[in-house]
């Protein structure tokens, strides 16, 4: 799939929530077939205290701007922190 270009923000004045999700992050993110495939590591590594976003580069961005990805982030993290891993 072919990228658009980013559009350039203004760096004094935050976009209003709908337009900055209109038109994504700023920085590279994950598809959503490969945050399934990362999640469990990522999740690992965040209840490991460890910098998750560094490890799994673009998986951040993607979860604040794809709900489904970010449901399932949320449930699986809620399951292992109650059943372990």
């Amino acid at each position: 799939m072919k990228r658009l270009p980013r559009i350039p923000r203004s760096k004094g004045k935050p976009l209003p929530q709908w337009l900055a999700r209109l038109l994504g992050p700023e920085e590279p993110e994950v598809s959503c077939e490969e945050c399934f495939a990362q999640l469990d590591r990522y999740v690992e590594l965040e209840l490991a205290g460890a910098d998750a976003a560094a490890a799994v580069p673009g998986m951040r961005p993607h979860l604040e701007g794809c709900p489904a990805c970010r449901q399932e982030h949320d449930e699986l993290l809620e399951f292992v922190r109650e059943h372990g891993s």
